[in-house]
């Protein structure tokens, strides 16, 4: 026999033989040898820790440890018992297929005592789900009425304890039925009888504009606050938002007035310490100087009351090509400035810090130079007016 070509995992069990012909010093010796090559190839110190397998058993094992349709454990199992019959030490075994020792000896003994049969998993599985389609139906009617306690929702843990449940198959069941309770959303609904009409007439304009025209949406942003941080701010960093300080101190507020160019996205601006009628008159001269090209300018706006002063009514007088289109009450989304103020706000004003008046009118401008550069229209649509809100009838004052 060579013993430095030895095939280890074929020759295992010649270690059996050897051990019973130890009584001749040169057969003691290759016993030892052999012995020794099994260690350093992290085989099994001993024989006696050896599987015994069957050529069919082999086959079958083979064939779920290079499954990749079965399921993660069996191929485990198959490798486990596999490695323990070509004779890896547990420490081996351990480290190859990143497991324990109590593990490696729990399937051995099963192994040993029912064969490929007792590699089946001996989980009993969880308990039957007490979230029957009845009681998820009970769930989901309970948390649409209010509490009994006197609060405004319902919590998980709340719902469970009334329910009798589980607070994680309270979660489950609100999760699939997208009932959510701790939210709140806030609404607007418009009380203008003419709603249809007047919203009809403003969305046409964005859909298909006369030929021609131009088509404007103007608002103005008041009491914009100029704003100075009195802590210094701590920048973004790993792990950590940007912070303000708390404190500060307001130099001032000032007025944006804005008109949004449907067709091109282009947005004009003009900054002014009040909102007036005068200064919102002054701005629509600018406007219609810049349209001059237009045969009709049409404005969408607002009913604020500094659109509806004299003054408005001789300048329409003296400018018959400029037309209003008034929103609907309650219903200034319909205005597409409005989009631009909120990102405006978002990218500028929100997280600004303003050390006098005048920094943040240069810096609003600055903002109008450079949106110029990428403005795009907005794609409006309006499809569905069944979904519309209809506000209840008010007797009292609102606010």
């Amino acid at each position: 026999m060579n013993w430095g070509t030895i095939d280890i995992r074929k020759n295992v069990r010649e270690i059996l033989t050897l051990r019973s012909l130890k009584s001749s010093s040169k057969r003691s010796q290759s016993y030892r040898y052999l012995l020794m090559k099994l260690r350093r190839h992290d085989y099994v110190a001993g024989y006696r820790e050896l599987l015994s397998l069957t050529m069919e058993q082999r086959e079958e094992l083979k064939r779920w440890a290079q499954s990749r349709s079965l399921p993660a454990g069996d191929v485990f199992r198959a490798r486990l018992i596999l490695a323990l019959a070509d004779g890896r030490t547990y420490a081996a075994i351990k480290q190859s297929l990143h497991t324990t020792a109590p593990t490696i000896s729990r399937w051995k003994q099963r192994f040993e005592a029912f064969g490929i049969d007792g590699l089946e998993p001996q989980h009993k599985g969880s308990r039957p789900r007490t979230a029957t389609p009845t009681v998820q139906a009970k769930v989901c009617r309970k948390v649409q009425q209010k509490p009994n306690d006197g609060s405004t929702h319902w919590s998980v843990r709340k719902l469970a304890a009334e329910m009798g449940v589980s607070k994680s198959s309270v979660h489950r069941i609100l999760s699939q039925a997208r009932l959510q309770p701790h939210r709140l959303e806030r609404y607007m609904a418009s009380n203008d009888p003419d709603f249809e009409t007047k919203a009809a007439d403003i969305i046409g304009l964005y859909l298909e504009p006369p030929q021609y025209a131009a088509v404007f949406c103007v608002d103005e942003k008041t009491a914009i606050q100029a704003l100075d941080r009195l802590d210094p701010v701590l920048p973004l960093s790993p792990g950590r938002a940007e912070r303000h300080g708390f404190e500060y101190y307001r130099h001032g507020t000032l007025s944006l007035y804005a008109a949004l160019d449907v067709k091109t996205g282009n947005v004009q601006g003009k900054t002014a310490k009040r909102h007036t009628s005068s200064e919102f008159i002054a701005f629509l001269s600018e406007l219609v100087s810049r349209a001059r090209w237009a045969k009709e300018i049409h404005i969408v706006l607002d009913n604020l009351s500094a659109h509806k002063t004299k003054a408005v009514e001789e300048f329409l007088a003296e400018h018959p090509k400029v037309r209003f289109h008034f929103t609907p009450t309650y219903s200034s989304w319909l205005n597409q400035v409005e989009l631009w103020f909120a990102k405006i706000q978002r990218d500028l004003i929100a997280r600004g810090i303003f050390t006098s008046v005048a920094d943040l009118s240069r810096k609003i401008r600055k903002y109008i130079r450079a949106y110029a550069k990428v403005a795009k229209p907005f794609r409006w649509s309006y499809s569905d007016p069944s979904r519309r809100i209809i506000a209840n009838p008010m007797t009292g004052t609102t606010y």
